[in-house]
């Protein structure tokens, strides 16, 4: 990958090389996972700097184990207009700091704001959500078809545009840093819940919206199919707004006389990451659970319906994707406005095979 390892524009910025790189992560954990290639490259292009990474506290978990960064900042401020108190703290905590520059990978007026509210001299960022006017270095937006489609480019694209990259890399794969270190610890984790040996995730969630959302009865059937020929136990993961969509399911697959356990809404995120590279095998939506799965190297099989797989579907090594190829998919709607037929006609027979393929 070629670099320039500087920021900003030609006649404008002046070397960065041992500078304080603030990162804004992104608010939603698949597109945290997304970013990761940019925030490498981001450290590959200024090996000397200080690079830190401001993130929710619902994503920066994601970043403990990440050995590109030197420091992680959680921002603990309530999102948009009702928290300006915390705003200020936050604004105030990087202003004492004293970083060189902000690099935004969300799109959000809000992320701007508090940069510039924080007095940090260089601000690079895509020029959407009427922040421009915030932002020293505001970049176009590309275009459709100028760049590849999955949106780990979006992110790369941002540092192309800002002159810090040359070029845009190619990204085949996309792993998280320290996976075995993970894997023990949800080893560890799940012998205490009494799951000894293979262990089977799910996750049937998605927060875009209930058109994400494959069958709760699909998902149980294909988990006990694995579990029968894999004599492994199940556990269900989720937030705590859908542990009763996880319970429905455990509910089934306890009918079967399988072990399953639901986590949903009782771990933290990074408990989640640890307990999801101890599995097996991870079953899921196009979700931030899918992203995270993948990226440690667990065997996904991921269920593609309403969204589009080139681009947001996983990168992770051992993948696949269930999706029924139909006209009306990918329509990226929230909610199936006819018959949800891009998910009822995937079988619980054919997720449960893509899963049992990925484990020879």
């Amino acid at each position: 990958m070629a670099v320039r390892g500087r920021i900003g524009a030609p006649g404008r910025g002046e070397g960065m090389e041992e500078a304080r790189i603030l990162v804004r992560a992104t608010n939603w954990l698949g597109d945290a996972v997304m970013s990761l290639p940019a925030l490498r490259a981001l450290r590959a292009a200024f090996p000397r700097a200080h690079l830190a990474v401001l993130a929710r506290p619902w994503v920066a978990e994601l970043y403990r184990r990440e050995r590109t960064i030197d420091e992680l900042i959680v921002d603990q401020a309530a999102p948009g207009a009702r928290d300006w108190a915390g705003k200020w703290r936050t604004a105030r905590e990087l202003a004492r700091r004293g970083f060189d520059c902000a690099v935004l990978f969300p799109n959000s007026f809000d992320s701007a704001l508090l940069v510039c509210l924080a007095g940090i001299r260089r601000r690079i960022g895509y020029r959407r959500d009427g922040r421009g006017p915030l932002l020293t270095d505001p970049v176009p937006v590309p275009r459709r078809g100028e760049i590849p489609a999955h949106e780990t480019y979006y992110y790369l694209e941002l540092l192309r545009r800002a002159r810090i990259l040359d070029s845009l890399p190619e990204v085949e794969t996309i792993e998280l840093d320290q996976i075995a270190e993970a894997g023990h610890a949800g080893r560890t984790r799940l012998a205490a819940l009494g799951l000894d040996g293979e262990v089977i995730g799910v996750s049937p969630g998605a927060a875009f919206g209930p058109a994400k959302r494959w069958l709760p009865e699909r998902f149980a059937e294909a988990a006990c199919l694995v579990a029968s020929k894999r004599a492994a136990a199940i556990a269900l993961f989720g937030s705590a707004a859908e542990h009763a969509l996880c319970e429905e399911i455990a509910v089934r697959i306890r009918g079967t006389d399988h072990v399953a356990v639901n986590l949903a809404g009782r771990t933290t995120l990074g408990e989640f990451i640890e307990l999801a590279a101890a599995c097996s095998v991870f079953l899921t939506n196009d979700s931030g659970p899918m992203h995270v799965a993948s990226a440690l190297s667990v065997p996904t099989v991921a269920v593609f319906g309403p969204t589009d797989p080139w681009a947001t579907g996983p990168k992770g090594r051992r993948c696949r994707l269930v999706r029924e190829p139909l006209d009306c998919s990918p329509c990226k709607l929230r909610a199936c406005p006819i018959d949800h037929r891009c998910m009822r006609r995937i079988s619980a027979e054919a997720v449960a095979q893509a899963a049992l393929e990925l484990l020879q």
